[in-house]
């Protein structure tokens, strides 16, 4: 039977492989089948279907048809006003986009990074997807097959590398990559699904939505061979890398040295190496600042990002934090024209450092040659910046509030931000599937502690969040991401966009739209971006989910494993495992952390005390950033609470769903 299944799936990519000389092919080629997902199974919020969305001030159904009847409404809810009409086809749209739409990072990742030169590729993935003989894993396991030495450390062959990868039930696919086939050229790019969205493990079936928490970005982008390209993730800056023999031209004309393509390699290697599974560094300010990746719960839990940085435009900043996925995050190249005023890179060394090796010839920089006069001829989107497809926003070289980079991942074919505010729709219909944590007295019971402990306070209303972003100095959490974001902020100028009628390409002179910058308040984003206070600040998280979302905080360093604590026979839960203890003792480790135990550390400052010693003890995570301190609001012993409080409180938290069987009082006056 096995012998059967392997030459049909020769067969198979033989067939592929010669359609793919002939026309282009994109594998998957469409969604989970939304029957193998949890989603029918959960209790949606709103869809919101016939209300419209204004530039970020939303505007109900029932509004919208009394606007509709009158000349000036029918004016107030146009394309050219910038509304957005919520339908079932935007929905799908952005569903379609949110697994299968890379904006063309594939080229990023395959042609300049070489995703697919390194132990790990397509032949080792997928002969350890069919190893799992149509089993789910939420974390496929790729072995070695020769000894390699990444960022300075060797990886002997036969190495297991947990990659994080999550694949469904019966598929031969891992959610969030994408094959594609151009004439013979195999490339592989990712989309919103390989950290937004899981797989429950015993039934297959995918969790919409949720954070692939064990996704392991660091491990999988080291193993290329030049992850350097990345190195504006990192804190490796290429003005302080020796230089090496490459010759190029610079911003001056002169003839100059790149820097040493291997002292580079291996110092990007073992920055990314550093990384945490389920954290990245989304923002390029040459730190190892990596933070958790968020849920996409994101109904009425604006704003977005671990900071608050998106918070204007379209569906109260989401749209934003989706563009910076793909136009920003994902592609350093978008950033070329701003490097020297944001990093002090000069634009020859910073694309001369990405292109220098690059793993195919056509994106290789020749000796002597000038980089940006080189990329403009290799681009894949000529006429554009940046090698994903981006459209420039009408400030652009600038940025704004709205589009960081002053650019907008857009599609030829389709409408001004059709797909992201259609992942925006999507993403405000998902939520997590109904977990029973406990009985309805001990949530009772957990809800009276959470507003005895003021942690609706700040965790307030129905999506347990104010909207607020708390100083850092406040919060106390680990510092280094939350200014982050504050060397582009200094270049803003204000924000501006097409409306969503006008079609991609541009024409020449479209209308152009200001955006609105009050619906937040501007002390927060402010804070947000650590222009009125230095250190900046964390915006509060809802709580929705906690059950799936293990490790906490913007870091991931509160976790515990299900061993690592336990209850003595006194009652008090005390360590029982020192080494399974916070990032370093879990996930670090492949081991999942618990999301009980870890609440548990997030309450008791005794044991967030060890925790936060297993982190700062990891030399990893020292240079990522990550151990898991501040946000100290106990509820333990200290504070005046039993453990039975302590216990009622978290069975509360991991019960809160998108309909909790049991709100807070100050939850339900927000309904």
């Amino acid at each position: 039977m096995r012998l059967r299944t392997t030459l049909v799936l020769i067969c198979l990519l033989v067939l592929v492989g010669f359609l793919g000389f002939q026309l282009e092919l994109t594998l998957p080629g469409r969604p989970p089948n939304i029957n193998n997902t949890y989603t029918p199974l959960t209790q949606s919020p709103p869809q919101g279907i016939g209300s419209y969305d204004v530039l970020g001030y939303s505007i109900s159904k029932l509004e919208a048809e009394k606007l509709l009847q009158t000349e000036t409404g029918q004016e107030i809810l146009s394309p050219a006003n910038g509304a957005v009409e919520v339908t079932e086809e935007l929905i799908d749209l952005g569903r379609d986009a949110f697994y299968r739409e890379t904006f063309g990072n594939e080229y990023l990742f395959t042609d300049v990074v070489g995703i697919l030169d390194g132990p790990i590729n397509l032949r080792s993935i997928a002969s350890s997807v069919l190893n799992l003989k149509g089993q789910p894993t939420t974390n496929l396991q790729v072995p070695i097959d020769q000894d390699i030495t990444v960022g300075k450390r060797t990886f002997k062959a036969g190495t297991v590398v947990n990659t994080g990868l999550d694949v469904s039930g019966g598929s031969l696919f891992p959610l969030g990559l994408i094959t594609h086939l151009d004439k013979g050229k195999v490339r592989v790019g990712v989309t919103c699904a390989l950290c937004h969205a899981t797989v429950n493990e015993q039934t297959g079936r995918v969790l919409e939505g949720a954070i692939n928490t064990n996704i392991n970005l660091g491990s999988l982008i080291a193993m290329a061979s030049n992850s350097a390209a990345l190195f504006r993730q990192t804190d490796v800056n290429p003005n302080k890398i020796p230089p090496g023999e490459h010759s190029f031209i610079n911003n001056k004309g002169e003839t100059a040295k790149l820097p040493d393509q291997k002292i580079m390699e291996d110092e990007v290697d073992a920055a990314m190496l550093s990384w945490a599974p389920g954290n990245f560094v989304s923002n390029g300010d040459l730190e190892n600042n990596s933070a958790q990746i968020p849920t996409s719960y994101t109904h009425e839990t604006f704003p977005y990002a671990w900071s608050g940085v998106a918070s204007i435009g379209w569906f109260h900043g989401l749209t934003t934090l989706n563009n910076a996925v793909f136009g920003l995050n994902a592609d350093p190249t978008t950033t070329a024209d701003a490097s020297e005023s944001v990093l002090g890179i000069d634009k020859e060394v910073y694309l001369g450092t990405m292109l220098q090796n690059a793993s195919s010839r056509k994106f290789q920089l020749p000796e002597g040659a000038k980089p940006s006069e080189f990329f403009d001829k290799v681009d894949p989107t000529p006429g554009e910046p940046g090698i994903n497809s981006v459209i420039k926003m009408p400030e652009y070289p600038k940025g704004s509030l709205f589009m960081q980079n002053g650019l907008m991942a857009n599609t030829p074919g389709l409408p001004v931000a059709a797909q992201l505010n259609g992942m925006s729709a999507f993403q405000n219909t998902l939520a997590p599937p109904a977990h029973e944590a406990a009985d309805i007295d001990t949530l009772k019971r957990g809800a009276a502690i959470f507003q005895k402990a003021n942690c609706a306070q700040c965790h307030s209303g129905r999506y347990f969040t104010n909207h607020k972003v708390i100083p850092v100095k406040e919060i106390a959490t680990q510092p280094k991401r939350a200014p982050a974001s504050r060397k582009f902020a200094q270049e803003f100028v204000p924000p501006d966009t097409y409306p969503p009628n006008v079609p991609i390409p541009l024409f020449a002179n479209p209308p152009v739209l200001s955006v609105p910058t009050d619906i937040t308040p501007q002390k927060d984003i402010e804070l947000s971006y650590a222009l009125s206070d230095p250190n900046g600040g964390y915006k509060v998280q809802n709580l929705i989910g906690l059950y799936l979302s293990a490790p906490y905080l913007h870091d991931g360093g509160v976790a515990a494993s299900a061993d690592s604590i336990k209850q003595d026979d006194t009652g008090r839960f005390t360590i029982a495992i020192k080494d399974e203890l916070g990032m370093a003792g879990t996930l670090m480790r492949g081991i999942a952390p618990n999301p009980e135990n870890s609440l548990r550390v997030l309450l008791d400052r005794k044991l967030r005390k060890a925790v936060v010693a297993a982190n700062r003890n990891n030399p990893d995570l020292q240079r990522s950033n990550v151990d898991g301190s501040g946000h100290e609001y106990w509820v333990d012993k200290k504070a005046g609470y039993s453990t039975q409080d302590q216990t009622d409180l978290i069975k509360f938290l991991l019960s809160i769903d998108d309909v909790p069987r049991v709100l807070p009082e100050t939850s339900i006056a927000h309904r």
